[in-house]
């Protein structure tokens, strides 16, 4: 068990730590669960995280986080952060006050009493855990509610050491010894602690096959179960997605909605697929040749849309467009990496479409 430094001072400012610290006082305050509280951590610091289970206290929830331990990488005491209830007038609030009453403070107590510095990305973070250990399941006389061992002595008396070659005279005293319930708690957390990460991995189980928490390495493994194969490239949060939609985009692919949503799923970009839509056909005096040899060359040189040499005996279904915002809004949205984007567009319409159909791209003023 952990025992937090001095009493709990309440004039203390909303938020008393830098900006990292704001994170961890949230969990605290707020009085996360654990699992949800090491989830919230992991999302917004990349700080080791552990949990140590304490004895719960008069009015404590189990398994919601009581207070946060920050061990410093480079060594020395650690920093808390922790809560108190208080009244309005700053005094502290006793378990049975109502909750609309009660306001939740938090502190960050430095060793030396200090504003604390910057949070490290080496630091360790560890949570306290309140937990009911497992003395409670022991009896009574190993909680220390009752003498654990008796013990009768037996001595000689005065008279009996003076006549020692005769009949021993003797005192019966008892020494009543109790065992150490605190040291013995101690010992039972450890192996409490033990099967706490035990379970918790038993009961993490489903979170592997979910997409949205499971350990990027096993995404490609998911994806394998209905065939989709992910490009291990891309961004996590990009493969998460697509993983989440595999079966939708499998089954859609290749149509004008599995097209639509590929490009909004890898680029963000606003797209619209025309279908039976033509390119611009070519006009002695009125067209207008592509001049760069990709696309992303074209938008640089802020090129028109081009007019192409259209097979007349070619059929209107073998055509579709692709339909971006406008050029200005499209720049607006995406800065430097509008090029690049248009270039993953074109590269992503090439994968999914059927491969006798031909498409353009056209941004809305065109």
């Amino acid at each position: 068990m952990s025992n937090l430094p001095g009493p709990y001072q309440p004039q203390v400012p909303a938020s008393s730590g830098p900006r990292d610290y704001h994170y961890l006082e949230e969990v605290v305050r707020v009085s996360f669960p654990v699992r949800e509280a090491l989830t919230f951590l992991k999302r917004h610091l990349g700080n080791p995280l552990s949990y140590r289970l304490v004895e719960t206290q008069r009015g404590e929830r189990p398994g919601f986080v009581r207070a946060i331990e920050i061990l410093p990488a480079a060594g020395g005491e650690p920093t808390y952060v922790r809560a108190a209830r208080v009244l309005p007038d700053g005094s502290p609030a006793s378990y049975f006050t109502p909750d609309d009453l009660v306001t939740t403070v938090t502190e960050v107590v430095t060793p030396d009493g200090r504003p604390p510095g910057a949070l490290s990305p080496r630091d360790q973070v560890v949570l306290h855990v309140p937990v009911r250990g497992y003395l409670r399941y022991l009896p009574g006389i190993y909680q220390g509610a009752v003498p654990a061992q008796r013990r009768d002595i037996v001595r000689a008396d005065e008279v009996s050491q003076r006549r020692w070659g005769g009949g021993q005279q003797t005192v019966h005293s008892t020494e009543v010894a109790g065992i150490n319930a605190e040291a013995l708690r101690r010992f039972l957390f450890i192996f409490q602690h033990v099967m706490t990460t035990v379970t918790d991995r038993i009961d993490a189980l489903p979170s592997l096959i979910d997409p949205s928490t499971t350990d990027p390495r096993f995404l490609p493994w998911i994806a394998s179960w209905v065939g989709f194969e992910l490009d291990t490239s891309l961004p996590i949060h990009q493969q998460r997605e697509l993983v989440r939609r595999a079966i939708r985009l499998y089954r859609t692919r290749g149509t004008v909605p599995g097209i639509q949503e590929m490009i909004q799923v890898l680029t963000a970009a606003p797209v619209r697929v025309l279908e039976l839509k033509k390119p611009r056909p070519f006009v002695l005096g009125k067209g207008t040749l592509a001049g760069g040899p990709a696309v992303e060359d074209r938008y640089l040189r802020r090129e028109p849309g081009a007019a192409f040499l259209v097979e007349p005996e070619r059929a209107a279904t073998s055509f579709f467009a692709v339909e971006l915002e406008s050029m200005p809004a499209f720049h607006k949205s995406f800065g430097e990496r509008a090029p690049q984007v248009l270039r993953r567009i074109a590269q992503i319409v090439t994968n999914e479409k059927p491969a006798h159909v031909t498409f353009t791209i056209l941004f809305k003023s065109e």
